[in-house]
């Protein structure tokens, strides 16, 4: 399984940047995905996580309090693809932000965490 992330780049304080991360290879099926982040000499963490939903009912969402209001997370399950739209975008923003899903590879398989190599994301003051 492949995570690839695309989105990431310089912006002003203050102005938008849409993060996309599509999965590919031996799924059966995606649960939860979700974005992290990592700025220099920090920690890892969370930004924001949807699960899968149904076809009636779009997944529930959990973001860090940092982000509530400023980003949104969501996801087409026809295209295995994730999105972060980021706005009001801060220079403590910048990170470089990981794209990562649970996914199982058969109808009777545990999920398995899966990782996107991570993009860039510059916020300037």
């Amino acid at each position: 399984v492949q995570l690839q992330a695309s989105g990431g780049g310089l912006v002003q304080a203050g102005g938008s940047l849409r993060l996309s991360c599509t999965a590919s290879g031996s799924i059966f099926r995606l649960n939860a995905m979700g974005w992290y982040r990592q700025a220099p000499g920090k920690q890892r963490e969370l930004v924001a996580v949807i699960d899968r939903g149904t076809l009636l009912v779009a997944g529930s969402t959990k973001y860090a309090d940092s982000v509530k209001g400023r980003f949104t997370i969501s996801r087409d399950n026809a295209e295995n693809t994730v999105y972060l739209q980021m706005n009001s975008l801060k220079p403590e923003d910048t990170a470089v932000y990981y794209c990562h899903a649970d996914v199982s590879s058969g109808p009777y398989d545990y999920g398995v965490d899966y990782w996107g190599k991570g993009t860039l994301v510059t916020v300037s003051s």
